[in-house]
């Protein structure tokens, strides 16, 4: 079964396994997919988060990391020295190490079967035949096309070959892309073993022409979000000292279930956190589709994003968030009145309180063209998403990747490569007491999160979703109907969701909404009402808006499979046999 958030990915990764490939072999097709027909939400300059579960192993989830970290260059110093009080959303500056392809490569070397020339040929295909383009890649290009003439020229010649935005449904060609896959393939070719040739492959990437064009490209100056033109600090020094790796999975106990995340330097502990305050509640609070339920999640949801900004970061402790005692202390702050202020925890071990960033509400700065997760609308007021990707196999094996960054309007196309380097730097603090500060060789932390659950029927699930902020605030519904409510599935992720603002937003330029809700209008108007009455600031999205989910799943048999993918959008697909 395969199932994610573009039908060509899915397609792909289904044909490998099809061709007796396993889950990691078909992952890895899907993923390098997703850069060319999500090239908006994701791209070979970004990174990855991802979970596995290996069938001789079913219940050790492992964490895939594919976030690199800060460039040597990158200095607190150094930004306020450029004049910048935050890192900007758009332009090579926001440049972390990318991580998303050594990440994949690493994944096939290790759990794959099959050759890396016959994963990507699918991938290269797609970017010398092209893609069509989506309603939404359209809609961005569109949105940036401005910053593209006048200040990214590269980017222009590559979206707007014509001189003007293309339109949703024509064919979209990077037949350099494909060149640079196709190098990564010839660096293997007088390797004896199929691991030496992945890691031929690797090497190339991070020593040789990938390296090399994209740090001298963009060490000229160039135009970022806050307006102010900038080189970036990114060197081939910096490509060269990363490799991508694994960590063990931070798991968290709930109604029988072990939920499993990566580490503080992701978003993903807050998910488990709010499940953790959540807990002893009955299951109709539970209900995300009645308004104390949707009350009582969003108030713990704003809890726990709370505590994720003011304590997470490469390498914090988390430990003491899950003890019984502090989310207990958590768990009481919620009244059934709605909160209007930010409200971390003290953790006993953090001698000083919670640093406060830089509040700025929604409103009172200008985003700009490029911006964002990402954002793509000088109002501010339109995101997009990233991708996400599920497999599992005929053996068992079980695996969940959340792809991001790199997208076509973060920074200037390399021209030598067909594509940009991404922006992630953006969601660190250049305050030095800040535990997501910026630092170089730290990981920014980061808002991709997937996620998965093993019941103790034996059954697991693997899941994700994009969209940034909320990408565990939309996962958390869809647990909490299939975990307590008894919904199947796709019943899970069809129904109506919403996610607090009441958060200070991961990307440039860091606003926060004190008591912003924002709900799918097919929840109903009662409920709405009721929770304006609380107190929520409530935004409509329509009717079906919110949310990317996919999943993949394993009966108790270990036989029977599952998946499911999100209809909004029409984009999405799950499929197997």
């Amino acid at each position: 079964m395969v199932a994610s958030t573009h039908w060509m990915a899915s397609a792909a990764a289904h044909g490998i396994l099809e061709r007796g490939g396993n889950a990691f072999d078909a992952v890895v097709a899907g993923g390098f997919v997703l850069h060319v027909v999500e090239p908006h939400l994701n791209g070979p300059g970004g990174d990855l988060v991802g979970l596995f579960a290996r069938a001789d192993a079913p219940r050790e989830p492992v964490v895939l990391v594919g976030q690199g970290p800060a460039p040597a260059g990158a200095s607190i110093a150094h930004f306020q020295g450029e004049g910048l009080d935050l890192v900007p959303g758009a332009g090579g500056l926001a440049a972390a190490v990318p991580g998303a392809v050594d990440a994949w490569l690493l994944l096939l070397r290790d759990h794959g079967s099959m050759e890396l020339a016959d994963v990507l040929t699918p991938v290269t295909q797609i970017a010398r035949d092209g893609a069509p383009l989506l309603p939404t890649t359209v809609a961005t290009i569109e949105r940036v096309a401005d910053l593209f003439r006048r200040h990214w020229p590269t980017s222009a010649d590559l979206w707007m070959p014509e001189g003007e935005v293309p339109r949703a449904g024509d064919l979209h060609r990077n037949p350099r892309y494909a060149d640079v896959l196709d190098g990564l393939v010839d660096a293997g070719r007088s390797a004896s073993t199929r691991e030496e040739r992945v890691d031929a492959a690797r090497a190339a990437w991070a020593t040789g022409r990938v390296a090399h064009a994209a740090s001298d490209f963009l060490a000229v100056p160039h135009r970022h979000s806050s307006g102010t033109d900038h080189s970036a600090v990114i060197r081939a020094t910096d490509f060269a000292s990363f490799r991508a790796g694994y960590e063990s999975a931070v798991v968290a106990e709930f109604r029988d279930h072990r939920v499993a995340k990566a580490g503080a330097w992701t978003q993903g502990p807050s998910l488990l956190q709010a499940l953790r305050i959540l807990e002893p509640f009955d299951d109709e609070t539970l209900d995300p589709g009645t308004a104390t339920g949707a009350h009582t999640i969003l108030e713990a949801l704003k809890l726990a994003l709370a505590d994720r900004d003011a304590h997470f970061g490469d390498g914090a402790d988390l430990a003491p968030l899950f003890l019984e005692e502090y989310v207990a202390s958590r768990r009481a702050l919620i009244t059934p009145r709605a909160s209007h202020s930010w409200r971390p925890g003290r953790l006993p071990h953090v001698a000083e309180s919670p640093p406060l960033p830089p509040l700025r509400r929604s409103g009172e700065t200008v985003t700009a063209a490029g911006t964002g997760e990402p954002t793509v609308q000088a109002s501010g007021d339109t995101r997009g998403d990233t991708c996400h990707i599920d497999v599992v196999d005929r053996w068992g094996n079980l695996v969940s990747i959340t792809p991001s960054a790199g997208w076509l309007q973060s920074s200037p196309v390399i021209p030598d490569l067909g594509f940009c380097l991404g922006t992630r730097l953006q969601m660190t603090w250049l305050d030095p007491k800040s535990p997501s500060a910026l630092v170089p060789g730290r990981r920014p932390r980061t808002t991709l999160s997937p996620t998965m659950v093993f019941a103790a029927d034996g059954s697991r699930i693997a899941l994700g979703t994009p969209g940034g902020d909320q990408q565990d605030q939309w996962q958390l519904p869809f647990l909490l109907r299939l975990l307590v409510g008894g919904y199947e599935p796709q019943q899970a992720v069809d129904a109506p969701t919403l996610h607090t603002t009441a958060l200070i937003d991961s990307f440039w330029p860091r606003e926060w909404s004190p008591a912003g809700v924002v709900v799918e209008d097919r929840l109903g108007e009662d409920l709405i009402a009721d929770l304006i009455d609380r107190g929520h600031d409530v935004v409509r999205a329509g009717p079906w808006r919110l949310g990317r989910l996919s999943a993949v799943g394993i009966q108790p048999d270990g036989v029977r499979l599952w998946a499911a993918a999100n209809p909004r959008g029409m984009q999405g697909y799950a499929v197997g046999r």
